[in-house]
Formats: C-alpha cells, sequence, structure tokens
C-alpha cells in the first residue's frame, strides 16, 4: 500500500519547499478537536482551549469534519489554481485570497471528501454538476449524521455562502489563537524550508525526499515518488509542479494531496531528531502478524526474561528444535527478536524496545 507520485520530465525548478499559513492552520484545528492524535502539543492545545471564546468553539464544531475526520484539501488551495505553478502566500490573509481563486466546483469537491462521494484522484463529474452524486453526497453525510447533512445541503445550494462562512470562521481563528501560534512556528518552518532547498539544490531531490521522511522515496529512474501509507493513491505532476510543504504542528501525520487535476504536495512534519524513524507498513505488518501466535507469544515470554537456545525454549515448551527455530525465524524476520552467539552456543532474545515501541507505530502508521 502507498500513494506514488509520477514525476516523469519533472524539471528541478518545478519542485518547491515553501511554508504555508492556511495549511498549518488546518493543522491547528485538526490538534484542538483530535489532541489525543498530538501527545507533543498537550500543552499548546490546553492553552489555546483555554482562552478560546464559546462561540468561536461553537462554530468550529459546525465543520469539523473538514479538519478532524478529513484533512481537506481546502486547506492547500494553492495546488488547485490552474498551470500547477502556484505557490502558497506569504500571510494567512494571502493563503485565503488564493482558496477564493478556487471554483464553485473545486470548492465543493473538495469539502465534499469527507462524505467520500466523489473520485479522488481519478477524473469524473462533480457534484454541483451531477444531480446523482448530490444525492448521493447528501445519503453519505446522512451516515456520518445530521450535522454533515446540513452542511452538505447547504453547500450544495449555495457555495458562495458556505465559502463566505469558512473565510470568516478562519479570519476569526487567526485573531482568537493562530497568528500568535503562527508567530512562533513560521521561524521553525523557514529554517526547515531554507534546509530542504539547499538540499534540492546541492544534492538533488532523493536527498530533499529522505530529508522529509523516511517513508518517502524515489526510484532509481527518478521517476516516480513513493509514500508508505496504509492507503493507495496515484497523482502524477504532468506539466505542473511538486510542492514540499512542512507542518510544526502535525506530527505523525504525513500528507499527500493527489487530488486528480491538482498539483501534487507532500506535507509533511518537520523533522524531530530525537524520534526514531517508524517502520514502514510492511515491516508492521510483519511485527504484528509474528505476535498474533499463541505459540510465538509464550517463546516472547521467555525471551523477554533471559536469552536462551533453541534446545533450552524445545525442553521449556515442549516441542522440537525445529519447530522452535520456525517460529524463532519468523519473528527475527521481524525484527523482534536479537541473537548472538557464546561460544558453541546461540542465544536468542526479545528486543524489548522494539516490542514497547509497537503501539506508538501502529498508532503512527495508521495515522499517517
Amino acid at each position: 500500500m502507498s500513494v506514488r507520485i509520477d514525476i516523469a520530465g519533472l524539471r528541478p525548478e518545478r519542485v518547491a519547499v515553501v511554508a504555508a499559513p492556511l495549511a498549518e492552520l488546518g493543522m491547528a484545528l485538526h490538534a484542538l478537536s483530535e489532541p489525543g492524535h498530538h501527545p507533543g502539543l498537550q500543552g499548546w492545545v490546553t492553552g489555546v482551549t483555554a482562552r478560546l471564546d464559546s462561540h468561536l468553539a461553537d462554530r468550529m464544531c459546525e465543520a469539523d469534519f473538514l479538519w478532524r475526520t478529513t484533512f481537506s484539501d481546502l486547506f492547500l488551495p494553492c495546488a488547485g489554481v490552474p498551470g500547477g505553478s502556484t505557490l502558497p502566500g506569504a500571510t494567512l490573509a494571502d493563503d485565503l485570497d488564493v482558496l477564493d481563486k478556487l471554483s464553485d466546483e473545486q470548492f465543493v469537491d473538495a469539502a465534499l471528501e469527507f462524505t467520500c462521494a466523489l473520485p479522488y484522484s481519478l477524473p469524473g463529474p462533480g457534484a454541483l454538476a451531477d444531480a446523482g452524486l448530490r444525492r448521493r453526497a447528501v445519503e453519505l453525510a446522512a451516515a456520518r449524521g445530521p450535522q454533515q447533512v446540513r452542511f452538505t445541503e447547504r453547500l450544495l445550494a449555495d457555495p458562495p455562502r458556505i465559502r463566505a462562512w469558512l473565510r470568516q470562521f478562519l479570519e476569526d481563528c487567526d485573531e482568537a489563537f493562530f497568528a500568535r501560534t503562527w508567530s512562533r512556528l513560521h521561524h521553525q518552518l523557514a529554517a526547515d524550508t531554507r534546509h530542504k532547498t539547499e538540499l534540492l539544490r546541492r544534492k538533488g531531490l532523493a536527498e530533499a525526499l529522505s530529508a522529509v521522511s523516511p517513508a518517502v522515496a524515489l526510484d532509481e529512474a527518478a521517476s516516480r515518488i513513493t509514500v508508505d501509507k496504509l492507503g493507495d493513491g496515484r497523482t502524477a505532476t504532468a506539466e505542473g509542479g511538486l510542492l514540499l510543504v512542512p507542518t510544526s504542528l502535525g506530527r505523525p501525520h504525513l500528507m499527500v494531496l493527489h487530488r486528480y487535476g491538482w498539483q501534487p504536495v507532500l506535507h509533511y512534519p518537520v523533522g524531530s531528531p530525537e524520534l526514531a524513524a517508524p517502520p514502514s507498513v510492511e515491516q508492521l505488518t510483519l511485527r504484528m502478524t509474528a505476535l498474533s501466535h499463541p505459540v510465538r507469544m509464550r517463546l516472547c515470554r521467555s525471551l523477554a526474561r533471559s536469552a536462551c537456545t533453541t534446545s533450552e525454549l524445545a525442553q521449556v515448551h515442549g516441542m522440537t528444535a525445529p519447530e522452535i527455530s520456525r517460529h524463532l525465524g519468523v519473528l527475527k524476520k521481524a525484527g523482534l527478536v536479537t541473537t548472538r552467539r557464546r561460544g558453541r552456543y546461540v542465544l536468542h532474545q526479545l528486543d524489548v524496545t522494539t516490542v514497547a515501541r509497537l503501539g506508538s507505530d501502529f498508532l503512527e502508521g495508521v495515522l499517517r
């Protein structure tokens, strides 16, 4: 499972690393709505929530599915401007002006992403032009609750009204808390964009992508970017460019905007050297599968207490040495058991640190 971006023929000058204030506001709203995704932001979330006006807090719930359960592409509107070369605005006001450049059809389709009513990475008609899709969007919204139905019906009936509501809401969020947050964060984001831009210039795209995230890779032909995620998708830069957009509030989310007809965007969390790189989806699957067998779970209990030879494990668990070896092979392939030689004996031991990280690794894989 992965998201792939075909970049064949992409010129180096069409790759840009740039901070996006509106995208960061989207991440701020997400963190406020889902603080459990972001344990490192608990202090910030508590401080903002304590100062938040009750009326604004209520309005924040009216369409929180745009940033809580999905990451609406409306927060990266530059990607939807025709030509594939528009950059995010330098300020939130500039970014909101870019949002105003999207057509009503683009706005509605992006806003309805939470209903999964429309094909995302394939061409097709939009909800404003297709009566069947409009009905389907309302039906799917109904499955998610009355609030989503009301929003969907108003959006389809009067897009300009919802657009004006959203812009006013985002401007009020800026005044209430985001302007202070952005003034603190944009220096870190600017430093990251300078670093990645220098990597692009001096060492090329592969090196820059590697610095973005261990989950992002460029193939040997430099024609395809693969992002390791629990999901599938595909897009291409075609005649447009590629944007790399850092976020200080987004960890552990690594997002790929791959909407059909829009400029591809990698929206990545700014790196923290103290955090170990999470395993790939494939490695995570191997580890969880390895631990799903009751015999291997019992072996882990023994191996967590001390290093053991194969014959010792066979004796303790009442199994043959070949049976134990097969189960140990599965655990070693998954990276859960280490092996060392002591004289003529081979000792196996559970990698406690790796096992202890499984919960957070799983959560990061799901949220990535």
